[in-house]
């Protein structure tokens, strides 16, 4: 497609991204109309919200269009997975200034598309708005399937702490395009495309998880929420936590410890629960710490010893762009 979204128009452009979509069968109306209409069997919706925005959450010289709808929809998604429901739809806000090229949003579009996909859910709608700044807004939707929400406030003592999913990946992917470099190419990919276990969210909650979120902002952090919400005390063992050899590789040619990004880099998705200790975990979870009494304060551990470091804040100190 040649042009710019100006040239293209805003019901031109719409036209254009609508015509990339796909359905599912949620979906009893899709785009089109004043608003679309999916199905609620559960007659509970699982609702989340998240904004990107150029300059400070991607980089399009780091990322294409599709990589950044790919994880637009893949953030939104595992928050939806963190509480125990399946993804069922995707809505679009999407503000982009009127010299962009075409292109740009139509393959935005179809990122979040084939996301959406993989997930089993479909985009069923959303605005298109000018501005000076791309920004990228997502509102997933999900559905508990007759199940209770999963909240960060019922962690227990005596309950273990399990993850499945990839942790610093995608850090140790920023830290290796902060530097001009493109490989290792998983690392990388994992920062421009992280890839939720949309599965494993139901399926702890089914397996009677007490407390789970997805590691958006690190995993000290994340927990942090649920040991606060719980009133518990987390303690990680680092000696559980994965730290792949090609990850410490790249700790060693940037003079970082690797721990630091899996412990603190956010941005994988990964999905972190509690459970009791006498369920059976499938082989996709690591048992990765336990929860105890709060000492004083609602905190979490690592080794038996406070962690010095804290994860993403955006409105933080470090709260850098991209």
């Amino acid at each position: 497609m040649k042009g710019t979204v100006g040239e293209l128009g805003e019901f031109g452009l719409i036209r254009e991204l609508t015509s990339r979509l796909t359905t599912t069968p949620a979906v009893r109306l899709g785009p089109g109309d004043d608003a679309a209409v999916v199905a609620a069997p559960d007659r509970r919706v699982v609702v989340s919200t998240d904004v990107l925005l150029e300059g400070r959450h991607f980089r399009r010289d780091w990322s294409t269009a599709y990589d950044v709808g790919r994880k637009a929809a893949a953030q939104n998604m595992a928050d939806i997975a963190a509480m125990g429901a399946v993804p069922t739809a995707v809505l679009l806000g999407l503000v982009v200034p009127a010299d962009l090229p075409a292109t740009w949003p139509s393959e935005l579009m179809d990122g979040l598309r084939d996301e959406c996909q993989v997930a089993g859910a479909a985009v069923v709608g959303g605005d298109v708005v000018r501005g000076d700044t791309i920004t990228v807004s997502i509102t997933a939707l999900g559905d508990l399937r007759n199940s209770d929400p999963v909240t960060r406030s019922g962690a227990q003592p005596g309950d273990v702490v399990a993850v499945t999913g990839w942790l610093g990946w995608s850090a140790a992917g920023h830290a290796v395009l902060a530097r001009g470099f493109r490989s290792p190419r998983a690392f990388v990919e994992a920062h421009r495309r992280p890839e939720p276990p949309y599965h494993a969210g139901p399926a702890a909650a089914r397996l009677g998880a007490t407390a789970m979120t997805d590691v958006s902002d690190g995993l000290v952090a994340d927990l942090g929420h649920i040991a606060e919400a719980s009133k518990v005390r987390i303690d990680l063992r680092s000696g559980d936590v994965d730290v792949p050899s090609q990850m410490a590789d790249i700790g060693q040619a940037v003079g970082v410890d690797p721990l630091q990004w899996v412990l603190n880099g956010g941005e994988d998705h990964a999905i972190v629960a509690t459970f009791p200790p006498d369920v059976k975990l499938p082989a996709r979870w690591k048992v990765i710490g336990e929860v105890l009494n709060p000492s004083a304060l609602p905190q979490v551990t690592v080794d038996g010893a406070p962690w010095p470091h804290s994860g993403w804040d955006h409105f933080g100190a470090g709260a850098e762009a991209e």
